[in-house]
């Protein structure tokens, strides 16, 4: 592969939702621009970015890959890294890797399913990041599938900024050509998308006229001086509509939408075309915002490949056959083979050997990568996704990538007894990759938990580490962090007395138990022994006796909370007492004392955000009602959505996301962060307490 400069890169990512044909698109554009002699289908498991097992197996993407293509452009030769992204909401991650380092995106949409969810996502994804983008209809050779009908609910959905570039030709209902707005030219399909000149048909002409009246006045209101010869019916040259829609489109003020058909390979010629002619390069699109370590100030740097390097890893692949890849976008500089470079980071620096490229499963190495352009290097011992890569002496820090937070989560074991390290270490390779992914040690509730974006994730993990790292795991229901605590005072004695020849033991104590207030500390330990019926060098035994009681109570075997434990009498042994037998009558007088004082259990209690569209704010608040949760308020935010804010019980989330997704057509987002502990109520209690008896 060729060197290209900044001004030959455009860094592209294919966004929209699961399905709408995102992997056909990237493989038609890696056919038509001859990087394969055949064109590879989803269904058949052979194409360029779906290439993993498990995305053969499911026939969907999983995870974003790179697709770098060359293409042969009005002024050269442009390089355009594609990044095909999964369209299913569990893996959202990968998503946002790959818009942090994209400078402009293709919206795929399926003709004949219209807008989707992943639609809506997509466009709010570009919004968010500024991103210029095209959207590309695919499907238009499906019988019903009405251009004209996804127009108009483009417009209504995303406003005026929606510019149709095409309009269809079709013949005894066959999709077989588009007339192009832009140059007022009609296009019929030769071979594949192969097109040559041919008349403008009547029946497009009505359609034809409003379109091109839109973009004509959207050119218009570029400047001063063109909106006067517009109101003075003067024509524009060709070039000076294409500098201004241009522009339009760099600033995302103008969305073009094209068409094509995947499976047939049509209309990809007039993509790549409108890809090198209207999207921006890396030093068009924007600059690298950042952080200079030096002096802790705000750091921006256009891209420029002749000052000193930097870069950012947005992604990790971890393969158990080739190895790890930090894949990286140069930022400033030029990255070479053969090098040192310094983890900003972590403070650490690390050997480069070789630079490549990776287009689906494949590696290409290079010479060297310049700024704007995106590559990446192998088997990096400290980098993960998103550190920075840059000079000692020049040490910036940008911007990591905002990734999703998981809030699905079970509980997970091992099938095989003996495979829990085996487990750890593929998991922790797996995380690596996926920073959606987490997986946590419970110590408390004696339970290890997979955290991901949803079940369809979990369940894919399972099924990788089985087949990528030959362990298997089982997933069930997690435990909840119930806590015991007290509602009453209590007045307890207890001695420990046990003779067996020479030395025995003896420790006695009388105590009181009564609810602290707080629910933050265990236990808080008081003395008021009068008299030396308790010698002071017992008293630390009788503390660790409460430490060890409390972290399992009798109730049901939680940790207790929000004790007050006060010593105010007892008796010793001269020969007989040690601290062993006073810890050991402590742990006794404990139990005896919060099953005499009204033991409850607390059940953990969270603060849920959901966001919503308005129209199902109705459904998502009944729901929260069936789950024992209090509504506290609803906030209403952009784009016709409402934040509902609410209190619920831990336990009631479990199978929350799947719910919401099928209550709000995916449409819906929740995120929780632990609030506190509450009084369980009396059937949960009951039903708690009986399944940790049957446990034990």
């Amino acid at each position: 592969m060729d060197i290209y400069g900044t001004k030959q890169i455009r860094n592209v990512v294919l966004l929209g939702h699961g399905g709408a044909g995102k992997s056909t698109v990237a493989e038609a554009l890696a056919y038509l621009t001859g990087v394969t002699k055949r064109m590879g289908k989803v269904s058949d498991g052979n194409t360029i970015s779906d290439y993993d097992k498990e995305e053969i197996k499911r026939q969907f993407s999983i995870s974003t890959t790179m697709v770098p293509i060359e293409y042969q452009g009005a002024e050269g030769k442009v390089k355009i890294n594609l990044l095909d992204t999964p369209g299913y909401f569990d893996f959202v991650g990968e998503v946002e890797e790959a818009v942090s380092v994209a400078d402009a995106a293709i919206i795929v949409v399926n003709c004949k399913a219209g807008i989707e969810v992943g639609t809506e996502k997509a466009w709010e994804l570009c919004e968010e990041y500024r991103l210029p983008r095209i959207i590309f209809v695919t499907n238009m050779d499906d019988d019903h599938a009405s251009f004209r009908e996804l127009i108009l609910k483009l417009e209504k959905q995303f406003g005026r900024k929606i510019a149709p570039f095409q309009v269809p030709i079709r013949e005894n209902e066959k999709f077989v050509g588009f007339v192009n707005a832009v140059k007022m030219e009609g296009r019929r399909f030769t071979n594949l998308s192969d097109y040559e000149e041919c008349e403008i048909p009547e029946y497009t002409k009505k359609n034809l006229g409003i379109i091109r009246d839109a973009l004509i006045e959207a050119v218009a209101e570029t400047s001063e001086e063109y909106m006067e010869r517009y109101f003075s019916g003067e024509e524009f040259t060709q070039d000076e509509i294409y500098t201004a829609v241009q522009t339009n489109v760099c600033q995302g003020n103008i969305v073009p939408v094209m068409m094509g058909s995947g499976i047939n390979c049509q209309g990809f010629h007039a993509l790549l075309n409108a890809i090198d002619r209207y999207f921006p390069s890396p030093d068009e699109a924007g600059e690298c915002i950042g952080v200079d370590v030096s002096n802790g100030e705000r750091f921006t740097a256009k891209y420029n490949d002749e000052v000193s390097l930097s870069a950012k890893v947005f992604k990790t692949v971890v393969d158990p056959f080739i190895g790890k890849y930090s894949l990286m976008k140069i930022c400033t500089g030029v990255l070479k083979p053969d090098s040192t470079i310094y983890n900003v980071n972590k403070d650490a620096e690390e050997k480069i050997a070789k630079v490549y490229v990776l287009r689906g499963k494949e590696v290409i190495e290079v010479p060297e990568l310049k700024a704007g352009d995106i590559g990446a290097v192998a088997k990096l011992a400290v980098t993960q996704t998103g550190d920075t890569i840059a000079l000692r002496t020049a040490p910036i820090v940008y911007h990591k990538p905002k990734i999703s937070t998981p809030y699905t989560y079970m509980r997970y074991t091992a099938k095989t007894k003996g495979d829990e390290d085996k487990i750890s270490s593929a998991l922790s390779k797996l995380m690596e990759e996926d920073l959606t992914l987490r997986a946590v040690n419970d110590a408390e509730n004696r339970q290890t938990l997979l955290y991901g974006m949803g079940d369809q994730h979990l369940d894919i993990v399972v099924s990788r580490l089985l087949n990528e790292y030959k362990v298997e795991i089982e997933l069930s229901r997690p435990k909840i962090a119930y806590k015991e605590t007290i509602k009453k005072q209590s007045d307890v004695e207890y001695k420990y007395k046990k003779q067996s020849g020479g030395h025995g033991q003896y420790g006695h104590v009388k105590m009181t138990f009564e609810p602290s207030g707080n629910l933050e500390e265990a236990f808080t330990f008081e003395e008021k022994v009068v008299g030396g019926a308790v010698p002071k060098n017992y008293f630390p035994a009788v503390e660790k006796g409460l430490q060890e009681a409390v972290l399992k109570g009798p109730l049901a075997g939680y940790p207790v909370v929000g004790i007050k434990a006060t010593l105010y009498d007892g008796s010793y042994h001269p020969v007989d007492s040690s601290e062993m037998a006073f810890k050991t009558a402590t742990i006794q007088a404990f139990k005896k004392g919060i099953m005499e004082a009204s033991p409850v259990l607390l059940e953990p209690i969270v603060s849920l955000k959901v966001t919503v569209p308005d129209e199902y704010t109705g459904d998502v608040m009944g729901d929260l009602n069936k789950r024992r949760g209090r509504v506290l308020g609803m906030t209403p935010v952009n784009g016709g959505k409402q934040v509902i804010e609410a209190d619920v019980p831990m336990m009631e989330l479990y199978g929350y996301c799947t719910t919401l997704r099928s209550m709000t057509g995916g449409r819906g987002i929740y995120e929780y962060q632990f609030a506190r502990y509450e009084q369980a109520p009396n059937d949960v209690q009951e039903k708690e307490i009986a399944n940790r008896a049957a446990e034990e």
